[in-house]
């Protein structure tokens, strides 16, 4: 459960290493966002070995999608899982990932949420 003033770390190779969530997309006054949906982001802190080579820098907003939650999300299957720390990737308004890899796995949902290019980056489906 992702909202405003949230941090999230960024699991891919576009250099971001944190980013705190501004807003949260998808309708009028929308408090919250799961697994799967789209927040507007501003960058925290980047990798500083690639600070010249880094495709963002510090303090550009850019849109990310949330890949995994501390809070406890329960399938229609029973299933019950949360990760260790809330994470997202970096995409473009035509959601379309900035990086070229993503590390962690990333949950099934992508798929049923038209994201089937940043589940295909991905090392593993939870």
């Amino acid at each position: 459960m992702i909202q405003n003033q949230s941090i999230l770390i960024i699991a891919d190779n576009s250099g971001a290493k944190t980013a705190k969530c501004i807003k949260v997309l998808g309708g009028f006054q929308r408090r919250y966002a799961y697994t799967g949906d789209t927040v507007v982001v501003a960058v925290q802190k980047i990798k500083s070995k690639n600070k010249y080579r880094a495709k963002v820098k510090k303090g550009d907003v850019l849109r990310a999608v949330i890949i995994g939650t501390r809070f406890k999300e329960k399938r229609k299957d029973g299933l019950m899982f949360k990760f260790s720390f809330n994470s997202g990737v970096l995409v473009n308004k035509q959601n379309k990932p900035l990086s070229t890899r993503v590390t962690g796995p990333v949950t099934k949902e992508m798929k049923i949420n038209k994201l089937m290019k940043l589940a295909s980056l991905s090392p593993g489906f939870l």
